[in-house]
C-alpha cells in the first residue's frame, strides 16, 4: 500500500511557484504575483499541495468574512441569530495544476479547506467561495455547496453540515 501522494501545507518562501500552470491566466497570476503580498499584508492565508518531490500541485486561500443574513436562503437564515451578518469563512481561489486535474485533487483540497475551517477556534458558521464559471459552480455543487439565491456563483457549505458524517467530502 502506497502512502498519499500530496501533503498540504501552509505556502512558504521557499516553495517554487514558479513552474506552476493551472490553465487559468488569472489564478496562475495571482498566485505567481499577488499572493505573498496578501499573506503578509494578512488578508489571506495559502495552503498548497506539495508532491513528494516537493513540487506544487495545487493551492487554495482562505479568509475570514461575512455574509449577509438576508443573502442566505430564507430556509437557513430563519434558523440563525438575528445579526445583520454571520461570520464565515472564504476560499478566495482554488486551483490545480495542469497535470493533476482529474485526478480528485480538487476535492481534497476543498476538503482540507473545510477541515481548517472546522478545526479554526474562530468562530464561523459557512465555508463560501465565489465560482469564476459555470464549470465551477458544478464542481462546488457537486460538492454539497449551496448558491445563494440572489449569486448563483456564490456558494457556501455550513461548517456544521461538513462535519456531520456523511457529509460527502473526503481527504
Amino acid at each position: 500500500m502506497s502512502g498519499p501522494r500530496f501533503r498540504v501545507v501552509q505556502l512558504q518562501s521557499s516553495h517554487d511557484r514558479a513552474p506552476f500552470k493551472s490553465g487559468s491566466e488569472p489564478l496562475d497570476h495571482y498566485f505567481s504575483q499577488q499572493v505573498s503580498q496578501d499573506i503578509r499584508r494578512r488578508v489571506t492565508a495559502c495552503y498548497v499541495a506539495l508532491t513528494l518531490d516537493a513540487r506544487i500541485a495545487g493551492f487554495y486561500t482562505l479568509a475570514s468574512a461575512g455574509l449577509l443574513l438576508t443573502e442566505l436562503p430564507a430556509s437557513v437564515a430563519n434558523k440563525l441569530p438575528r445579526y445583520p451578518s454571520v461570520p464565515t469563512v472564504r476560499m478566495g481561489r482554488l486551483a490545480v495544476a495542469l497535470e493533476f486535474k482529474g485526478q480528485g485533487l480538487g476535492g481534497a483540497l476543498l476538503a482540507d479547506a473545510l477541515d481548517r475551517a472546522i478545526r479554526s477556534d474562530l468562530a464561523a458558521y459557512a465555508l463560501v467561495v465565489d465560482a469564476k464559471d459555470e464549470a465551477a459552480v458544478a464542481f462546488y455543487r457537486h460538492h454539497g455547496l449551496i448558491a445563494l439565491p440572489s449569486q448563483p456563483q456564490t456558494l457556501f457549505l455550513p461548517l456544521a453540515s461538513a462535519r456531520s458524517p456523511g457529509a460527502g467530502l473526503e481527504k
